[in-house]
């Protein structure tokens, strides 16, 4: 039998699926045949081997690829990479994890050569799509308004625009790539808002089976990395989003610092200098850990040493800042400023040389 030329790359954003990747392949084999499809692992550097299994199996089997991602993480930017390291005219972008069911793929891949759509898509909400093996109540209602909102951004009727199993042309996707955030887990979303004008859409019901083994990636941080996108897709030109997280959770901290510098000063009846500096530490711990869970959640730091090396780094880092905060709001104060409006200008001037560095040297990346 003759090998069909190449007209398929199946994307899959790895991180700790060692165990699922052998029988998705077998899997996915069977759905689309011998020849005419290759797998991209796009994996995000796991700990238990992901990239080695994949190069395992590769070496038997020259329809898988694999890249191994150092200092990158994300589904996002993984489906991106995939995107632009395939010769393959179609992309599917799909998880690890045996949720999406393969069986469609021949089917989307029939209505895209066909002309019909655009991008088609697996939906978990279509009639006659099933989430029984879901059993995570609270994560349908999470997706069901964010389907909601998702619809108004991008101008496209779906029933499940946040959905991670689609496919569409290579080409298009790497036309949109300069425009796309490449934040989070929602790339369709990212893809659908892009795009010059409503996009052509088909979709499949999908019965969204239980994860085969290991853990999700999604947590309940999903709804802030949600807004991220929505922030992204609406003022992302003005202000960097990684900056603007960056900013939402320093907005936080302000709180934090005002009821420390508030307590010293009042309670406790210390110096406007002493208060300062305890509710700068105070308020610096509890945006390293916010901005960990959140900021930076695609590059989360885990583990206890690890996140105590992190704080340590992300301290060490913003100590100029730090100081600098310190100084302009203790000069300002002792000049009759305000002890808020004082302490206030202090954070502005830190925050800037904060982010910078701590987004270098603590998680990895501007």
């Amino acid at each position: 039998m003759s090998a069909a030329p190449l007209e398929l790359a199946i994307i899959l954003p790895t991180l700790n699926e060692r165990g699922n990747l052998a029988p998705l392949m077998e899997r996915i084999a069977a759905s689309l045949g011998e020849t005419g499809w290759e797998v991209l692992v796009v994996d995000d550097n796991s700990a238990d081997g992901t990239a080695d299994e994949a190069r395992a199996l590769a070496r038997g089997d020259n329809r898988i690829r694999v890249i191994q991602r150092i200092g990158r993480r994300g589904l996002a930017s993984a489906a991106i990479e995939g995107f632009c390291a395939t010769a393959a005219p179609f992309s599917a972008v799909m998880d690890a994890d045996h949720q999406h069911d393969p069986a469609l793929l021949p089917q989307m891949l029939e209505s895209l050569k066909a002309g019909e759509a655009d991008v088609a898509i697996a939906s978990r909400f279509a009639d006659g799509a099933s989430t029984k093996d879901w059993a995570d109540p609270e994560r349908e209602r999470l997706s069901g308004l964010a389907n909601s909102l998702a619809r108004r951004l991008t101008g496209v009727e779906l029933t499940d625009p946040m959905s991670g199993y689609f496919m569409l042309r290579s080409d298009i996707a790497r036309a949109l790539v300069p425009r796309l955030s490449g934040i989070g887990f929602k790339i369709l979303l990212d893809l659908l808002s892009a795009a010059d004008g409503p996009m052509r859409v088909r979709e499949f019901p999908l019965n969204f089976a239980a994860r085969r083994e290991g853990e999700s990636k999604l947590d309940r941080a999903i709804a802030f990395d949600f807004l991220a996108g929505l922030y992204d897709k609406t003022f992302g030109r003005l202000i960097p989003t990684r900056f603007a997280l960056f900013g939402t959770v320093g907005a936080a901290g302000v709180i934090v610092h005002m009821a420390v510098l508030a307590l010293v000063l009042f309670w406790f009846g210390e110096g406007f200098v002493y208060g300062q500096a305890a509710a700068v530490i105070v308020a610096m711990s509890f945006n390293f850990i916010l901005n960990n869970a959140l900021t930076y959640r695609d590059q989360r730091l885990r583990g206890a040493a690890t996140m105590l090396r992190g704080w340590l780094g992300f301290c060490l880092t913003c100590s100029v800042g730090a100081l600098a905060n310190i100084a302009v709001a203790s000069l300002l104060e002792s000049y009759g400023a305000f002890w808020m409006l004082a302490a206030l200008s202090g954070i502005l001037v830190g925050s800037v040389w904060n982010y910078a560095l701590s987004s270098r040297f603590v998680w990895g990346r501007y």
